[in-house]
């Protein structure tokens, strides 16, 4: 028999799972599974790599997340005493409506329901539940924890509920470990499942790739929780908490082989693929104005007699008809796309923000130039148009702009103000656990001294001529080769830094990305928030809007 997990942890659960999505989608194709879902905790973070990758390796990709949903009212950031502030949910996306559902409900956690963590709640469950499979999830789901503490009413209310607003794409959930109240629990889900009718799926809660790999994600896990490794009052994971094999799930319900076969027919149902499209805004076209062509030709010839006098030399109007046909034509229409540029940029020069004159291959482009987008006149310095743009390419241009550290957050706050606070996001970025920072992560957790850590910390090169990975550098520093060899408690520090280095550890904002949409950011990709830090936002605000996909897979 074979199976398919339904609940897996990347490491974009950050902190908490220690799977890398290309290792995570490699051990599925090695064990013969047919499809693997990520269910990272309250994000979508990982989705599109994971979709990606996922179809090289001829493995269904299906997308989800392990939700925190509120006992109550999203929206209030306060929990009674004694009370949960969330519970998990399991969410997947059975198609392309699923999906969407998905992405607007990872995005109200964070806009609307952040407390702790990005929660949403029952309301909005129901009203974006369309083509959205679910699963009770783990020990802290509603369900698991009703059952636990003998509240059998509550957990049959909350499962019914459940299965009455995802009709036929409900399902209990047990799992295949030894965690304290696995078992109990188990019986208790079988138990509910006979009484409401309801099917059950095993899954196996998947942080960690292999059953070796426990210590490690053990390290990685204190790292997340600021907590020294010997600590006997902190969480800690069951052993069991690995990716599993078929076999293995078999042993585990060995008179249950229902709930195999419910992952393969939850993979069969799934049916997610997208179509290759661009998003672009749609720029404000003053009064008699027909089309954002139109525009884009009034304002170059406009511009061009203010900078070559009027009439034209034939040579600049040869030129920009030339450059407008391909800009604009009927294979391809850039022209919104050079109206919003111009539009920023002139902005910030009549506001004297700094603005570089431009670089790369926009700066051939003559109608950038007589716009305002660059400073650099082409013809005088003979520079060509089909490096930045030619009729043969069919793609985005991409126009490369600098502007004043200091100031460029008004240009972003002008955009948002312009296009829509709820249009406009700065673009995700992943702080990775480094050679030399996760010594000291992996050092401060075994109780390493500070200046200890340091010290190992600073004989792995890492300047940007001459950079090594941990396991480069056990091999080729002598010194830090024979503390390796000789000192116990180096070695296990090395080696728990072998395993986990690179992982993310972090979010936070690229420095210089922004994304604008032409409706909500999150009818489009999935979106978080993150702490303002004073750049790019209106009065008073916390938190700005950043997308929970990083630049490449914007582009894709």
């Amino acid at each position: 028999m074979s199976f398919v997990h339904l609940h897996t942890h990347s490491e974009y659960s950050l902190l908490d799972g220690a799977n890398r999505i290309g290792d995570l989608i490699r051990r599925t194709a090695d064990l013969e599974m047919p499809a693997l879902a990520l269910t990272d905790h309250g994000t979508m973070y990982g989705a599109w790599n994971f979709y990606q990758q996922a179809g090289k390796f001829g493995v269904k990709p299906i997308l989800g997340m392990e939700a925190y949903v509120a006992p109550g009212d999203r929206r209030e950031k306060s929990t009674p005493k004694g009370a949960r502030p969330y519970y998990h949910l399991v969410l997947l996306a059975r198609d392309l409506e699923g999906y969407r559902n998905l992405v607007k409900l990872t995005s109200i956690g964070y806009m609307e329901g952040f407390y702790h963590r990005p929660r949403i709640d029952r309301e909005v469950l129901r009203e974006h539940s369309e083509g959205v499979i679910v699963s009770s999830a783990c020990l802290a789901g509603e369900v698991a924890q009703h059952l636990l503490e003998n509240r059998w009413d509550e957990a049959r209310e909350a499962a019914a509920w459940y299965a009455d607003v995802f009709k036929d794409r409900y399902y209990l959930e047990v799992q295949a470990h030894d965690s304290e109240g696995q078992h109990a629990l188990n019986e208790g889900i079988f138990r509910l499942a006979d009484d409401l009718g309801l099917p059950v799926v095993a899954t196996n809660d998947a942080h960690f790739l292999r059953e070796e790999d426990h210590d490690a994600h053990d390290v990685l896990l204190c790292i997340g929780l600021g907590k020294d490794r010997e600590d006997p009052n902190r969480m800690r994971y069951d052993g069991g908490l690995y990716f599993k094999s078929a076999e293995e799930m078999a042993e585990r319900f060995p008179d249950r082989p229902d709930v195999l076969e419910n992952t393969l027919a939850i993979a069969d149902s799934v049916d997610v693929t997208f179509e290759k499209r661009y998003y672009v805004p749609n720029f404000p076209l003053p009064e008699g104005i027909p089309d954002e062509k139109s525009l884009l030709r009034k304002l170059a010839f406009d511009r061009a007699r203010e900078r070559y006098g009027d009439p034209l030399p034939q040579v600049i109007e040869e030129r920009l008809e030339y450059e407008l046909g391909v800009i604009s034509n009927e294979r391809a229409d850039y022209a919104g796309y050079f109206l919003i540029t111009q539009d920023f940029i002139n902005w910030a020069k009549d506001n004297g923000i700094p603005v570089g004159p431009g670089r790369g291959s926009a700066a051939g482009s003559l109608v950038a130039y007589v716009i305002g987008i660059t400073d650099v006149d082409p013809l005088e310095f003979d520079l060509l148009f089909e490096r930045f743009l030619n009729p043969d390419r069919v793609s985005m241009p991409d126009i490369d702009i600098d502007f004043c550290y200091e100031r460029r957050g008004e240009v972003i706050e002008y955009v948002r103000r312009k296009y829509g606070k709820e249009s406009v996001g700065q673009i995700i970025t992943f702080g990775t656990m480094k050679s030399r920072a996760v010594i000291k992560d992996v050092g401060r957790v075994l109780g390493f001294e500070p200046a200890e850590t340091d010290r190992l910390a600073k004989l792995v090169p890492n300047s940007p001529a001459h950079s090594l990975s941990v396991a480069e550098a056990v091999e080729q520093i002598a010194e830090l080769r024979d503390l390796y060899r000789n000192d116990a408690r180096v070695r296990d520090l090395i080696d728990y830094a072998k395993v986990l280095e690179g992982l993310s550890r972090h979010a936070s904002v690229h420095a210089a990305g922004v994304v604008i949409a032409p409706g909500p950011l999150h009818h489009y990709v999935p979106v978080c928030t993150q702490s303002t830090g004073g750049s790019g936002t209106g009065p008073g605000e916390e938190r700005v809007i950043v997308t929970q996909w990083y630049m490449c897979a914007l582009e894709q």
